[in-house]
């Protein structure tokens, strides 16, 4: 049902206003946030396929979205936005939470008064001109126990289309608010109102932009973006930084994690949680091919998981997604065909190039470019063109249901069991190609201490190492410090209940000498995935070293690798790993006292195997 509300409705707003059986907590915010932002009209979104015909018809019309050719990619479309909004804003973003202690010295932190204080001055009129969309989702599967719900408002349709395809949007959603849920509530504005008779723009943004969280409150802001994470609210800002602070004060975990399903060659099914900063291949990861022999992988999810302890103990996940909102650029059919595959149709593409026929093209779709595209921003673009031909940031919404390689169990209510955790980064120098914690605490610390080195002067000083800590550095809603702790307090809950997973870290980055990689990676990744759940099986050895259990053999039948390779990828530089631990040591001092003890344990204990042996 598709419910307008005129302006002159707003003051008198009620609940028949709403779709029948609406909790009247909603009616009623829905109807202050349309006082303070005075829309035009409101429209509360069912879900429908009908209504994203009819919004994706208004994009097109507005020239928002340009339909593909039907031939090679029906139901599908390419926005462009405006070059000032291609990418999270993390200077932008805020943590409002009571103290600044509590935010971390990770976040950019505002006193929850004064920032309401702020938002109510620029969020005032804001939707002027435009129709306020009201979005109720479920994060996780409809009905799932460890599911969450939430309402965004917004007047962008794109990010409305957008949510359709990320979350389980619609009516069946807001059937589930009662009086008795907790929900989210996330208030958007492109933050560009129109005047009578003001001709729209087909990206409508502003230049001053506010992301903003509430932890204790359960609340979302955003204001003047329309892009990805900013104006998603479901997902990063959502699943992430809030729920995270859900998670430490109902005793789960909210991770940026993708979800693997393994079925080994004996028919045994695992499933794998594993964290990775961006440029780390995550994506590559959660759908791989593998190139051994028996072995299978299914994707349960690619960039979140919420875990949970379960009643009989076993540490639980499920993906709160039902969509991919992945970076185009580098994705090729030699590099994660199933992604590609993925994208066949019912896709909306933002700021990659267009092909003459009508059809889309990225950086690394295809080893070579076509002769002639139309670039992310309109322009004429060729092979010789000094710029990409879609921006690095450039992305794919598409649901997750039409993956190749996702699982049958993907959205099974009880979530999946989880036998084992990865974390890894990008690193040229120092980090193995895998390493066993010792223990559950053992691990903490090596998810705390994921770093990737800088690779251009952009992103800082080169070899810099760039500190992402269990891969939530941007996405972590409270003190990073109390979030570690809270890590060894699950853990003593699973170790309670006599069921840990093992944790490993991963490095498929290490170079030679001279910069060539020592590991192919992608399908061949599976060789270490095979070791890692081997052991949790109890099938293969290990060997000790300063920094955990390391293989003593991996499956290298078919790969071509160097004799000297092997020895590079577990070579430890105790001195240049001593070093390390100094900055590590620099590093935790900069939490003060809301770092856990068993932190700085854990750095002695690996100083002390790095001088004196393992």
């Amino acid at each position: 049902m598709t419910l307008t509300l005129t302006p002159q409705d707003l003051s008198a707003a009620h609940h028949s206003t709403a779709p029948d059986g609406a909790d009247p907590r909603v009616v009623d915010w829905v109807a202050r946030i349309a006082a303070l932002t005075e829309p035009d009209s409101i429209v509360w979104c069912d879900g429908s396929a009908a209504e994203f015909d009819r919004l994706t018809h208004l994009m097109v019309d507005q020239g928002t979205l340009i339909r593909l050719n039907a031939e090679y990619r029906p139901y599908s479309f390419l926005a462009r936005s405006d070059p000032r909004d291609v990418a999270r804003i993390e200077e932008r973003t805020f943590i409002c939470s009571e103290s600044a202690e509590d935010a971390g010295p990770t976040n950019n932190w505002r006193d929850p008064a004064e920032m309401h204080e702020t938002l109510d001055g620029i969020f005032a009129g804001s939707m002027h001109g435009r129709t306020m969309y009201v979005v109720p989702f479920s994060m996780g599967p409809l009905g799932s126990p460890y599911s969450k719900l939430g309402v965004q408002v917004t007047d962008s349709p794109y990010v409305v289309a957008n949510l359709r395809i990320m979350t389980r949007m619609g009516t069946p959603a807001l059937e589930r608010i009662t009086r008795a849920s907790e929900w989210l509530a996330g208030v958007h504005t492109v933050g560009a109102p129109l005047a009578h008779g003001q001709a729209d723009v087909a990206w409508p943004c502003n230049d001053t932009k506010y992301i903003s969280h509430f932890p204790a409150t359960r609340e979302v802001w955003s204001y003047g973006s329309a892009y990805g994470g900013n104006a998603i609210l479901a997902k990063k800002s959502f699943a992430l930084r809030i729920a995270s602070v859900m998670a430490r004060d109902e005793g789960w975990l909210a991770e940026h994690m993708l979800i693997l399903k393994v079925t080994n060659p004996r028919g045994r099914v695992m499933h794998v949680a594993a964290a990775f900063p961006s440029a780390c291949g995550k994506t590559n990861f959660a759908m791989m091919t593998p190139t051994i022999p028996g072995w299978s992988v299914e994707t349960i999810g690619d960039d979140i998981a919420w875990l949970h302890q379960g009643p009989d103990g076993r540490l639980r996940a499920i993906n709160p997604e039902a969509g991919f909102f992945g970076v185009a650029p580098g994705t090729g059919a030699s590099t994660n065909a199933n992604a590609v595959d993925t994208l066949w149709g019912n896709s909306i593409f933002t700021n990659v190039a267009l092909r003459d026929d009508g059809d889309v093209w990225w950086e690394g779709l295809t080893d070579d470019a076509p002769p002639h595209l139309i670039d992310w921003q309109g322009n004429d673009w060729t092979p010789s063109s000094t710029t990409p031909s879609s921006h690095p940031n450039s992305r794919f919404t598409v649901a997750a249901a039409q993956c190749p390689s996702i699982a049958d169990d993907w959205q099974h209510p009880d979530g999946v069991v989880i036998d084992a955790i990865i974390f890894g980064g990008r690193r040229a120098t120092n980090v193995p190609l895998v390493v066993e914690a010792r223990d559950w605490d053992h691990g903490v610390f090596l998810g705390a201490t994921i770093s990737s080195e800088q690779t251009a002067a952009a992103e800082g000083t080169p070899g810099e190492l760039r500190r992402d800590p269990f891969a939530m550095l941007p996405f972590c809603g409270y003190n990073m410090a109390d979030y570690w702790a809270h890590w060894l307090e699950f853990g003593k809950s699973l170790r309670s209940r006599g069921s840990v997973p093992r944790i490993f870290q991963v490095n498929w980055f290490r170079k030679d000498a001279d910069g060539s990689y020592l590991w192919p990676g992608f399908g061949d990744n599976a060789r270490v995935l095979e070791w890692m759940l081997e052991r949790v099986d109890g099938q293969v050895s290990a060997a000790d070293s300063p920094l955990g259990h390391i293989p003593n053999s991996l499956n290298l039948e078919g790969l071509d690798l160097p004799d000297d390779h092997w020895d590079k990828l577990f070579e430890i530089n105790r001195e240049a790993l001593l070093t390390e631990a100094d900055g590590t040591q620099e590093y935790f001092e900069s939490f003060g006292d809301r770092l856990p003890d068993a932190m700085l344990g854990q750095l002695e204990r690996l100083r002390e195997n790095l001088r004196y042996g393992a």
